[in-house]
């Protein structure tokens, strides 16, 4: 994680920033900031959020008030002449030995690698829009082919309990059929005997 923008006061550059001035291209703690607002009223002056940075076209690193004029390959990191200085005191110089060009050559390449970047998105979500529509017929599928289960599951139980109806009702019939056939017997042997 990258430190947080301290403030560009030589007095409290171990202070964390909370504010950025657009006009004047700084960075402030709160004391500064306080006093700023009192004296330069007419200034806009942008509050931070946590690990905000807002972009300036000046270098970042402490006691480098450059503009950003070269672009590192090596750390894919805008940088300025300081960056680039031979000397290596006091935070300079921590690019020399990098693959650098101008940020004018570099641009065109940037802006090649983020059209390419955005077509890879956009076929990228081509494709997950039509993965969504498969998923989407084959739910439909899977929906149909469980409702067309159920309706022959219920379909087959209900020939079942038809031929099981049925089958109660004929064997119900029988004997009703059998008894009828001996209780008559039975009935004429005991009006025979009463006769």
């Amino acid at each position: 994680m990258e430190n947080k923008i301290k403030c560009f006061s030589e007095e409290h550059k171990e202070i964390d920033a909370i504010s950025f001035c657009n006009e004047c291209r700084i960075y402030m703690c709160d004391k500064c900031d306080n006093t700023h607002t009192s004296f330069f009223k007419n200034h806009h002056t942008i509050k931070l959020d946590k690990e905000d940075k807002i972009f300036t076209g000046f270098c970042e690193e402490n006691d480098h008030p450059n503009k950003l004029d070269f672009f590192c390959k090596n750390h894919n990191k805008l940088c300025c002449l300081s960056c680039l200085c031979k000397l290596s005191e006091k935070g300079l110089g921590k690019h020399k030995d990098c693959n650098v060009c101008f940020i004018e050559d570099i641009k065109e390449e940037k802006k090649n690698i983020f059209k390419e970047n955005i077509k890879y998105l956009e076929e990228l979500h081509n494709k997950f829009d039509g993965d969504i529509e498969k998923i989407k017929e084959i739910i439909e599928k899977v929906t149909k082919d469980k409702d067309d289960l159920k309706l022959t599951i219920q379909n087959l139980f209900t020939k079942i309990r038809n031929a099981l109806n049925k089958r109660e009702d004929q064997i119900l019939q029988e004997i009703d059929n059998l008894y009828n056939e001996k209780y008559f017997k039975e009935d004429i042997i005991k009006m025979r005997e009463k006769l």
